[in-house]
């Protein structure tokens, strides 16, 4: 959760006892201090497991009863992932979380003794005074349904990642022996071309197959019927190939081997993107999201498994802020730079955005008329790539609205601000 750092600041008090945290991967760091920033006792080291984690706690509980403490609050990097299994623990106790951004804690290593020195113990401390001057934020945690979704995604990843691989893979062997396949289809992924370099077709066997049988060959997988003119440019393409004609028995187990990894991953992936569908649907406002025109469902898949939970957000911007699409000025007296956004947040958030308000644009009219305007506009018309970044933080907003409101797309409400365009025709 982002608040204010007034917000944060009324949480530090003289009851509150601040720890700082600093991660790796098989030991922990923990530095203690007060609402004044003075050290409390020496650090703590534990280990990044369950008996490390309750030796954390019973220090803690211990430094409570000796400084008169009643409230805690512990905060660490949210860098990599080994920080999630603390958080996780202490979420599930009750316990307050907190964490900070890593370049805070590297811009401010030199406050206290002008050195760029790192490590574990100076870091803890820095984290807690930085927890101190209200310089934090509550971690989003996706939990039951939105923690399926997270880990659906990081999968479809991952599944996305070995497919491209194999299809890199099957673009070499075709490069060394068929680099004319693709000048008769132009998609090996397609139906046909698919068919035949599953069944082992090289061009030495196309050249001695009847073109009767390479049509009845063809057409078992393909709901037009592919013509004998597409067969003839085949053969001609096999019978003037420059690929190679040697090893081909092992090329052969080559490509059995590709073809078989390929259908295997094309099928898990269709599989768990249904599956991450039928999830995602459980969601208030899914479903009135995947309704506008141009958004796809796993577009709102991917919104949600990086976002979690919409209503815990206080305000659209916070989860701009989280995409890094908030703006970055840059001015100074009468110097005015170039105005530019922040990309200070969630990477892959701000991209599915970006990629989505392309099509947008495109084929939704509220959101084309709108990019049109956005160009044109007398005031300050944006470039193309501008436009695209001001509808993703437009459509962040129309997320959050149905998402708390469940209500449907309304693309007058959209344009209600923008004089121009309050007479648009409801599309979507």
């Amino acid at each position: 959760m982002d608040f204010t750092q007034n917000q944060c600041l009324m949480q530090i008090t003289e009851n509150t006892l601040i720890i700082g945290v600093d991660i790796a991967k098989r030991k922990h760091v923990a530095r203690a201090i007060d609402d004044r920033g003075r050290d409390l006792v020496k650090r703590l080291v534990f280990e990044n497991t369950l008996p490390g984690f309750k030796d954390l706690l019973t220090w803690v509980e211990t430094l409570k009863h000796a400084e008169r403490r009643s409230d805690v609050i512990i905060g660490m990097e949210p860098t990599g992932h080994y920080w999630l299994n603390l958080a996780y623990y202490l979420q599930e106790l009750g316990s307050k979380v907190v964490v900070v951004n890593p370049s805070k804690v590297k811009r401010s290593k030199e406050l206290d003794d002008d050195s760029p020195t790192k490590n574990d113990t100076k870091d803890a401390k820095f984290i807690a005074q930085l927890i101190k001057d209200g310089r934090f934020n509550e971690p989003t945690l996706p939990e039951e349904l939105f923690a399926e979704l997270r880990e659906g995604m990081k999968l479809h990843d991952m599944i996305q990642e070995d497919l491209s691989s194999i299809k890199a893979q099957v673009h070499n062997l075709l490069d060394r022996y068929f680099p004319e396949s693709l000048t008769v289809f132009k998609d090996w992924t397609g139906r046909s071309a698919l068919h035949l370099l599953t069944e082992g077709y090289f061009p030495v066997d196309i050249i001695n197959t009847s073109e009767d049988v390479l049509l009845e060959e063809v057409n078992k997988v393909t709901k037009r019927s592919v013509g004998m003119k597409r067969i003839r440019a085949l053969k001609t393409a096999a019978e003037n190939s420059v690929g190679i004609r040697v090893g081909l028995k092992m090329a052969r187990q080559e490509m059995a081997y590709l073809m078989n990894q390929y259908h295997g991953l094309a099928e898990r992936l269709a599989s768990l993107e249904n599956e991450l569908v039928t999830l995602v649907m459980e969601v208030p406002g899914a479903e009135e999201m995947i309704d506008i025109k141009g958004i796809g469902a796993m577009t709102v898949v991917a919104f949600f498994s990086e976002v979690g939970d919409i209503t815990q957000y206080r305000d659209p911007r916070q989860i701009i802020k989280l995409a890094g699409l908030n703006l970055k000025m840059n001015q100074s007296g009468l110097h005015k730079g170039r105005t530019s956004i922040t990309k200070r947040g969630r990477k892959r958030l701000r991209n599915i955005l970006y990629q989505v308000a392309i099509p947008l644009a495109k084929h939704n009219a509220a959101f084309s008329q709108l990019h049109d305007h956005y160009r044109t506009r007398a005031n300050n018309p944006l470039t193309g790539k501008q436009s695209f970044i001001a509808l993703a933080r437009k459509l962040i907003k129309i997320f959050y609205v149905i998402g708390t409101r469940k209500c449907a797309f309304d693309p007058q409400r959209m344009m209600q601000d923008i004089p121009s365009l309050k007479g648009i025709q409801e599309a979507a």
